[in-house]
């Protein structure tokens, strides 16, 4: 399961409130749910060259950077500058039971999907139960 804590959200909204801006103003936003024996995560990249996306796994930590770069040159006079331009990054935290050997992911109309399936010795599994004409007599 991917796990829903960030320990470093609470320091960018502290930072946002003493600064009075974003701590990631290049926010990544992020949706993540199961369906069946999967998880999936999408996370918003509008605008982002898909060679720039960089994904990395270490123990159970994802790690996602991309970079958008301005469609203009820094001798442009700019008007209105809203769209954060720049690389940033996002981590998010997989519970034990996910295989991160086998995360697949995928670029399409901005959105970056990741599919995570579950690991094997994670799945719930039949045990059998031995007994009656498998027991053998003892002293008889």
């Amino acid at each position: 399961m991917l796990m829903r804590t960030d320990p470093f959200r609470e320091l960018d909204r502290l930072v946002e409130r003493v600064w009075g801006t974003a701590a990631h103003p290049a926010g990544m936003p992020v949706d993540a749910w199961r369906d069946g024996e999967t998880f999936f995560v999408e996370l918003d990249l509008p605008g982002v060259d898909p060679e720039s996306i960089d994904l990395d796994v270490e123990r159970n930590v994802l790690t996602v950077k991309a970079e958008r770069k301005p469609a203009y040159d820094e001798s442009t006079e700019t008007v209105v500058t809203e769209r954060p331009a720049g690389t940033f990054s996002r981590q998010l935290f997989l519970g034990e039971t996910l295989d991160t050997e086998k995360i697949e992911a995928s670029y399409e109309a901005g959105v970056l999907k990741l599919r995570i399936p579950v690991a094997e010795q994670a799945k719930p599994r039949k045990i059998a139960i031995s007994g009656g004409s498998d027991r053998k007599e003892l002293g008889g």
